[in-house]
């Protein structure tokens, strides 16, 4: 029962501390909801990014390996080469493609048995799927030397932990994202900030990892 507590406590402590920044990424995803970007993509997308993050982390429990950290970085570019995308595009969206866009998903997500699949695989969904990979590029780094000290046990409740996690933060994203104030600003703002976020977020996650070093000592050779 001790390492049971232990695991647990572990678990929330360790995920907690590698992903309080995640809350501002998915306030701002829950504030550009519409009819075309949906909450489900949201959730999601999260799943499938903190998911394959798990991925590149478990080989720290089959052996230890090493990933380095200037490597993990380059993830950077996803949403750097995202928040361009999204600068150079929002001109050219028109009121008329928004509203054919709307009217076919709506149909589309009428029918239940293909709602969960379509949302899988919609881009929005793996737009925030690569958002989420790139900001917790870094928890790899983390996971790896957590995971490496686990016995199957530790590892099965500590996964279970991170992935019952990931749902809490969604929740606590969007209920802040419902409040008069928050919603207020960011509907007002948060369309605008969101592809220079993206830029600044993916120029933070390559500096904070030593990738504009790794990037000048390839060019200087």
């Amino acid at each position: 029962m001790t390492h049971l507590i232990t695991d647990f406590t572990q678990g929330i402590i360790a995920f907690t501390a590698t992903n309080i920044d995640d809350i501002l990424i998915l306030l701002l995803f829950f504030s550009q909801i519409d009819q075309s970007f949906r909450r489900r993509h949201i959730i999601i997308g999260q799943y499938l990014g903190f998911s394959a993050i798990i991925l590149l982390s478990l080989p720290g429990f089959f052996g230890g390996l090493f990933i380095q950290k200037e490597f993990i970085g380059l993830l950077g570019l996803i949403p750097i080469i995202i928040g361009v995308k999204q600068l150079f595009t929002r001109k050219e969206e028109t009121t008329e493609i928004q509203a054919v866009s709307a009217d076919l998903l709506d149909a589309s997500y009428s029918n239940s048995r293909f709602s969960f699949l379509l949302s899988v695989l919609h881009p929005n969904t793996y737009k925030v799927a690569a958002i989420t990979i790139a900001n917790g590029g870094d928890n790899i780094s983390i996971y790896i030397p957590l995971f490496a000290g686990q016995n199957f046990a530790s590892l099965g409740i500590t996964l279970l932990v991170f992935f019952a996690m990931v749902g809490v933060w969604c929740g606590i994203a969007y209920l802040l994202s419902r409040q008069r104030a928050i919603a207020t600003i960011l509907s007002r703002y948060g369309q605008a900030m969101v592809p220079f976020i993206l830029i600044a977020l993916g120029l933070l996650i390559m500096y904070e990892r030593g990738t504009f070093n790794l990037i000048k000592s390839l060019i200087g050779k």
